[in-house]
């Protein structure tokens, strides 16, 4: 283990004249399944509940999810939408039936939050809609009519059924997944018979009304490419995009994942060994979908990432709760910049998940609400959307523990509309401090507007309700500034922006 607190050198190079791609606002989307406590008590609780609600939506969760300028959302699922009939939620409340969430905890599901409730909170967050179809149980044809009830203006058997249930107007939506995971839980599917499957589903996915589907498939996890080289030959020229799953599990197993807390530098350091297995494997995906679409017309979404660690003790183990520390964070800092990196080609993406769920944004229990350090880095990181990012190189001093090395720092560096250059660095060392020599080339830099720096005591610090700011942004102004040269000096485990102009 290293000394504590020794400082390591480190030096970027941004050329702020040399723009590489443009880092697509999706890349920040988020992922709601109906899964534990994440729909039902995160963000749904009803018009009757005695928590602070606006048309049953939690009020405070609305609040802090608006601060996220969210880009969209995913939902039902999951696992959970090839079991979902979508007739199942829509029409009055007290009519619709129940059902058991078989994959996640064998629950009570009495369909109250469904298509409607959904949709209206697409609205109230300002975000575009990404539904999974049910491809595993379903049919294509269940699936044309949710298309047509959504999205259709004329008069026909489904657009009059939405608009004796409420809705006048159709609702536009663009992100429509055929098929999620179609390779377990959604079908235990050969690759050959999904991408002729898929075929026809999206043939029957159609567009109304000058709405236009942005149709994204079911891709595999983590280093299959044999599924992505397969489907991609079969069904590429039909689809839009075509997705990749892959979870930081800190021990790399899925039967004994490790912690969410009480754990210490050894597992922190397995989980950012984890983590930078993400650059591999979208990489690698992509060289396959390079093969059949050379042009990068078809998307690669990453539409679900993230920390998946043990259940909590004493939660139940299908509601997959678990806490969010200082590591999740510098987890998702470094996944954001591999993802911006590679958005040639990844143009969408959804962190798993929104509430109380996996690597949540937002913990809540009955009343109590918090924010976890996740929730602080896709708020600091709001910036980047839809910027343009920059020509680094990074010379990165390295972190080692036992066997293992990784670069003790991640980056992104992107160019705003407004011309304002956008830096985010971490530090992943949990000992070492790091100072890190920045040369701004490309723009005549005047100064640097605002700093913000998140940060904690130990790898496994955590925001709970009786002290939800112990990792909490704070104003970072630990940088000097000589002609186009910037010194930036980082705590231990940190993560820090900085607006220049």
């Amino acid at each position: 283990m290293s000394k504590k607190n020794p400082t390591s050198h480190n030096s970027i190079l941004i050329n702020a004249d040399q723009a590489v791609h443009k880092i697509d606002r999706h890349i920040y989307g988020q992922f709601s399944e109906h899964l534990g406590t994440g729909i039902y008590g995160g963000i749904w609780v009803g018009e009757d509940s005695k928590i602070p609600n606006k048309e049953g939506y939690r009020s405070d969760v609305l609040d802090a999810l608006i601060e996220l300028k969210i880009p969209n959302i995913r939902w039902p699922g999951g696992c959970f939408a090839d079991e979902y009939n979508w007739l199942d939620g829509v029409g009055p409340r007290s009519e619709r039936p129940v059902r058991i969430n078989t994959h996640w905890g064998m629950a009570r599901e009495d369909n109250s939050f469904g298509t409607h409730e959904f949709m209206r909170l697409t609205e109230l967050l300002g975000a575009e809609p990404y539904i999974s179809a049910n491809v595993g149980s379903g049919t294509a044809e269940n699936m044309s009519r949710w298309i047509e009830y959504l999205t259709f203006d004329g008069e026909s058997e489904m657009a009059d059924l939405r608009r004796k249930h409420g809705r006048e107007a159709p609702w536009k939506i663009k992100f429509w997944g055929i098929g999620n995971e179609s390779w377990g839980c959604g079908g235990n599917m050969r690759p050959e018979y999904y991408a002729d499957l898929y075929r026809r589903f999206a043939t029957y996915a159609k567009n109304y009304s000058g709405n236009l589907l942005y149709k994204i498939a079911s891709g595999f996890s983590d280093a299959n490419y044999d599924w992505t080289d397969t489907v991609m030959k079969i069904s590429g020229r039909f689809m839009d995009a075509l997705s990749l799953h892959y979870y930081t599990l800190p021990t790399g197993l899925w039967n004994e994942k490790g912690p969410s807390i009480d754990f210490g530098e050894k597992e922190y350091f397995q989980s950012m060994e984890e983590a930078l297995k993400m650059d591999e494997y979208v990489a690698r995906h992509k060289d396959r979908m390079d093969v059949y679409d050379p042009e990068k017309r078809v998307a690669l979404a990453v539409d679900e990432w993230g920390v998946w660690t043990d259940p909590l003790p004493g939660s139940k183990p299908g509601y997959l709760q678990q806490q969010n520390t200082m590591r999740d964070a510098l987890v998702a800092s470094m996944t954001l910049d591999i993802l911006h990196r590679h958005a040639d080609r990844v143009r969408i993406a959804n962190i798993a998940q929104t509430v109380n769920v996996l690597q949540a944004m937002i913990l809540t229990e009955e009343e109590k609400m918090v924010l976890t350090p996740t929730y602080h880095v896709f708020h600091m990181y709001r910036p980047h959307q839809d910027a343009t990012l920059l020509s680094i190189k990074l010379d990165s001093s390295d972190y080692s523990e036992g066997d293992g090395s990784v670069p003790s720092i991640s980056a992104t560096a992107s160019k705003d509309g407004s011309g304002a250059v956008n830096l985010s660095l971490s530090n992943i060392h949990a000992t070492e401090s790091q100072e890190i020599s920045c040369d701004l080339r490309g723009m005549d830099l005047k100064k640097v507007d605002s700093g913000r720096l998140l940060t904690a005591d130990a790898v496994d610090a955590i925001n709970s309700f009786d002290q939800p700011d112990r990792v909490a942004p704070v104003t970072f102004e630990d940088y000097s500034l000589k002609g186009s040269r910037l010194t930036i000096k980082m705590p231990p485990m940190s993560i820090a922006t900085l607006r220049m102009q």
